[in-house]
C-alpha cells in the first residue's frame, strides 16, 4: 500500500501510524496514508531565492507520483512544495517506503521519480530493464549516517568501527545487550538498539560500511524506514543507540546526542564540513533521485526535475542536508539534458565515495 503525502491540494484517508515503534511521526511510517502534513526539517520558507521553472509553469497540469527514501524525503518535500507554488496545477504525491521499497515500485511502473538513499542494485537495475524501465540517475547530495545517543548517555563520545561491527553483526542478537560489552569501563547497563529497517537503504549502507555485508544484521532492534520516528523514539530512551540520516540528527540536536566515529584514523563527529570534505567516515554517502527516462517527455516532469537540480543547493540546505559543490549540479543536469540512462556506480553501497570522484563520474557523462 502506498504511502501518500499528497502534498498542497490533494486529499487523502488519514490513517493511524503502525511500527515497531510508537512514537508519532511526520511523515507516518511506509504503508500509511496520510494528508499533507509539512515536514519539520523542511519548513516552508520562501520562494524568493528560488529559480522558478522556465516559461510558463502556471500552465503546466499533471501528476507526478515520487516515492522511496525517508533520508530523501526532506529534499525532495521542500522541492514539491516550491515547485507547486509556480505549478499549482501540477498534482505531486510524494511517499516514503525506503529506498529498496521505492525501487520496487519504480521499475514495476508505479512511480516516476524514487528517492534513494543509495545507489541502485544490480538486482533493482535487471528488474527495471526486465520492466522496459530507463532511468536517470541524479546524485544530489551528500548525507552522513549519525551514530546517536540520549544526552543522559555521559560515557560514550566516540565508538569505533570495530566497535560498532561487534553490537550489530548476526551474532550479537540476544548476545551482546549490555554497554559493559562494547567497551571495559562503559556501565553495565542494558542497551537498546533503533535503526533502518529492510526496505531502507541507510540499513544497506551501514550494514555494508560497519558489518562488512549488505543486509547482514542482528534484528533484535527497534527497526523502521522512517528516520523521523526513528529520531523521536531515541530522544525517549536514555538507555538507547540508533543510526539514520545526518539532517533528522540535526533536527534532534539538544535532544540527541551524535557519537564521534573512529575508523582507525581518529575520532570524526558528523558535521557539515567533515561530511562535505570525507573525513567522516565510513558513513559519509552520496544521496540520490532516479528519475524515469520517458517520463522526462512530460512537460511537467521536464519542469519539475529542472528545478529541483537549478536549486538544488539551497533546497539541500533548507533540508540540513550537504549540497554537493554548485559546479556539480549544472554536470548532473547535464545527464538529464542527454538522457544518460544507467547507473555511474557499480551496482550498489560503495563506501567512501568523495565528492571529487562524483565529480570525475558525471565529468564523464
Amino acid at each position: 500500500m502506498i504511502l501518500l503525502a499528497c502534498l498542497v491540494f490533494a486529499s487523502c484517508a488519514a490513517q493511524p501510524p503502525t511500527s515497531q515503534s510508537t512514537a508519532a511521526t511526520q511523515p507516518p511510517p511506509p504503508g500509511q496514508s496520510t494528508t499533507a502534513v509539512l515536514h519539520p526539517t523542511t519548513p516552508v520558507r520562501t520562494t524568493a531565492t528560488l529559480v522558478p521553472p522556465a516559461g510558463t509553469p502556471e500552465q503546466l497540469s499533471g501528476s507526478i507520483i515520487i516515492d522511496g527514501s525517508s533520508t530523501v524525503f526532506p529534499i525532495t518535500e521542500a522541492a514539491s512544495i516550491a515547485f507547486r507554488s509556480f505549478a499549482p496545477q501540477v498534482e505531486i504525491r510524494l511517499g516514503v517506503s525506503g529506498s529498496s521499497g521505492g525501487f520496487k515500485k519504480f521499475c514495476a511502473g508505479e512511480t516516476l521519480i524514487s528517492d534513494a538513499s543509495r545507489p541502485i542494485s544490480a538486482d533493482e537495475a535487471q528488474a527495471c530493464a526486465q520492466a522496459g524501465i530507463s532511468y536517470v540517475e541524479l546524485p544530489i547530495a551528500f548525507d552522513g549516517i549519525s551514530v546517536m545517543v540520549h544526552p543522559d548517555n555521559t560515557w560514550a563520545n566516540c565508538i569505533t568501527v570495530a566497535e560498532l561491527k561487534a553490537l550489530w553483526v548476526p551474532e550479537a542478537e540476544g548476545v551482546v545487550t549490555r554497554w559493559s560489552q562494547l567497551r571495559q569501563g562503559w556501565p553495565d547497563t542494558p542497551i537498546s538498539l533503533y535503526g533502518a529497517g529492510g526496505d531502507s537503504g541507510t540499513f544497506d549502507y551501514f550494514t555494508h560500511a560497519i558489518v562488512g555485508t549488505e543486509r547482514s544484521s542482528r534484528k533484535d532492534y527497534v527497526a523502521s524506514e522512517d528516520d523521523y520516528l526513528l529520531a523521536q523514539d531515541l530522544a525517549a530512551d536514555p538507555a538507547g543507540l540508533g543510526f539514520f540520516g545526518y539532517a533528522y540528527y540535526v533536527e534532534y540536536e539538544g535532544r540527541l546526542r551524535a557519537l564521534e566515529i573512529d575508523d582507525g584514523e581518529g575520532c570524526v563527529a558528523p558535521s557539515a564540513t567533515s561530511i562535505a570534505d570525507g573525513s567522516y567516515q565510513p558513513l559519509s554517502r552520496p544521496i540520490f533521485l532516479y528519475v524515469r527516462a520517458d517520463a522526462l517527455d512530460r512537460p511537467e516532469m521536464r519542469a519539475f526535475v529542472d528545478f529541483y537540480l537549478t536549486n538544488g543547493p539551497a533546497l539541500v540546505r533548507q533540508a540540513r542536508y550537504i549540497p554537493l559543490p554548485d559546479s556539480t549540479y549544472p554536470l548532473v543536469a547535464r545527464r538529464v539534458e542527454h538522457r544518460s540512462t544507467g547507473s555511474v556506480f557499480s551496482g550498489g553501497s560503495q563506501v567512501g565515495v568523495s565528492i571529487e570522484e562524483i565529480l570525475q563520474l558525471e565529468g564523464g557523462q
